[in-house]
């Protein structure tokens, strides 16, 4: 007797194997990857001891077609090491990198040699503002116009024939006092006679000249304006000049100068109205 097979799908819910409605909740389905078959362990085993041996690297099981290989997670991040590499030897930040360690390099063994071969030397200069018209820029109530009250620069020549504005300075002698320095300087480099009465801040730096390494520090005072006309006979001066206190901070070419002519416009209301008080005219 023919054996008959019942090829129907079974209802969701009944269980054909009981023969009625079995438990309601739907079957659980299981997980299958994308593009891959469920078999048997004997079934898949042969399958792939049959592919190993007769299809090269890439080619699927199922259908006989060629598929792109996978890369397993250890090729995946050696694949990314190398790009990283790759950008690291090729991007500007490795190269920068490189050179500034170079440059770090070249610098310090050309100051560690400096500092064992090159003679060291100290320097001091002094110098300042001379000012006119204080006790006049005093206004009613005390107010003080600083349009009104000049001081005396010098300008120099740069290499590339700019002219560079600055206060007037010059080396301290032996044994003197730096506000007699600073005197002598104005007068010598400006042709005005000023006399100093109060600091305005000091200034070192480090420079090389002939093969000496040099600290200089500098004293910056203010001096009252007592006499002369202004004048560029000095052969290191090309040019002399008043400029208003309102402008000072502008016409300097120097940022430590630009400090302390700042802080001179922050002192000079206070210093123009004792001026006045104590009956101070600028001479005319």
């Amino acid at each position: 007797m023919r054996r008959m097979t019942d090829n129907s799908r079974p209802t969701p819910g009944s269980d054909p194997k009981k023969g009625g409605a079995g438990d309601s909740s739907p079957r659980p389905r299981k997980r299958r990857r994308r593009g891959s078959r469920p078999a048997s362990g004997a079934a898949r085993n042969a399958g792939t001891e049959k592919n190993q041996a007769a299809k090269p690297d890439g080619a699927s099981g199922a259908g006989g077609g060629k598929e792109p290989a996978k890369a397993s997670g250890s090729a995946k991040s050696g694949g990314n090491r190398s790009n990283r590499r790759r950008r690291g030897r090729g991007s500007g930040r490795g190269r920068n990198q490189r050179q500034n360690t170079s440059r770090y390099r070249s610098n310090h063994r050309g100051s560690h040699h400096a500092d064992t071969t090159m003679e060291t030397r100290d320097e001091t200069s002094a110098g300042g503002l001379v000012v006119s018209g204080m006790a006049e820029a005093v206004g009613p109530g005390g107010k003080v116009d600083l349009s009104r009250i000049y001081v005396a620069l010098i300008g120099r020549l740069d290499r590339r024939g700019r002219l560079l504005w600055s206060m007037p300075k010059g080396h301290v002698e032996d044994g003197e006092h730096q506000w007699t320095t600073a005197e002598r300087e104005v007068w010598e480099e400006t042709g005005i006679l000023g006399e100093a009465f109060e600091e305005l801040g000091v200034i070192d730096y480090w420079f090389v000249s002939e093969g000496v390494r040099i600290h200089k520090t500098v004293h910056h005072n203010l001096l009252r304006y007592v006499d002369g006309v202004l004048n560029d006979e000095d052969p290191e001066v090309t040019e002399v000049t008043w400029v208003p206190m309102s402008e000072l901070i502008e016409h300097l070419a120097y940022a430590d100068e630009r400090k302390l002519a700042r802080i001179a416009v922050d002192r000079m209301p206070a210093i123009a109205r004792k001026e006045a008080d104590a009956g101070r005219a600028t001479p005319r």
